[in-house]
């Protein structure tokens, strides 16, 4: 499937969907204006900081509180490559593979610390701590929902889904 690699940028448990993108900023669904407000009530300087490919590692609990789109929307227009977790709130971990946004269940993500680096390897199920050279295996991902990774979304899913019966 694919293997990524970034910084690590921390963020504690309970993470909700208002700390990701505020509800101020929902008036446009423009993915690249919500970019640009991303965490930034949890770390007003989040998006200056980070770098597209970076990784967000947190507690448990991320992407509680509302079921908006937009979090994760936010995250992927944003550049965050991937999100680390123990565990996610359910819709949020639904609408991250939904928009195509890499998400990984990992228990003890906690032990990660921010500005070291981590490489994901999809296939192999694990999360390298290139800092530490602490190798973790990750809660395997369902087939279908690496499919949805793979095509960047659902929406890019159903679209060679129908593109492909359209050709036969």
């Amino acid at each position: 499937m694919q293997k990524m690699e970034g910084k690590v940028w921390n963020f504690g448990k309970d993470i909700d969907t208002d700390l990701i993108i505020a509800a101020r900023y929902l008036s446009t669904s423009n993915p690249q204006e919500l970019a640009k407000h991303v965490m930034e009530d949890a770390d007003p300087t989040f998006v200056s900081k980070m770098t597209p490919g970076d990784i967000i590692v947190a507690g448990e609990n991320f992407g509680c509180g509302s079921s908006r789109e937009h979090a994760p929307i936010a995250l992927k227009a944003a550049g965050v490559a991937a999100i680390i977790a123990p565990t996610f709130a359910r819709i949020f971990y639904r609408n991250a593979f939904n928009m195509g946004l890499p998400i990984f269940e990992l228990p003890q993500s906690t032990e990660i610390k921010e500005g070291e680096r981590v490489r994901i390897d999809m296939d192999a199920g694990t999360i390298t701590n290139l800092t530490t050279q602490k190798v973790y295996n990750f809660t395997p991902i369902p087939p279908f929902m690496q499919e949805l990774i793979s095509a960047g979304g659902l929406m890019n899913f159903a679209k060679a889904e129908i593109d492909a019966q359209e050709t036969h």
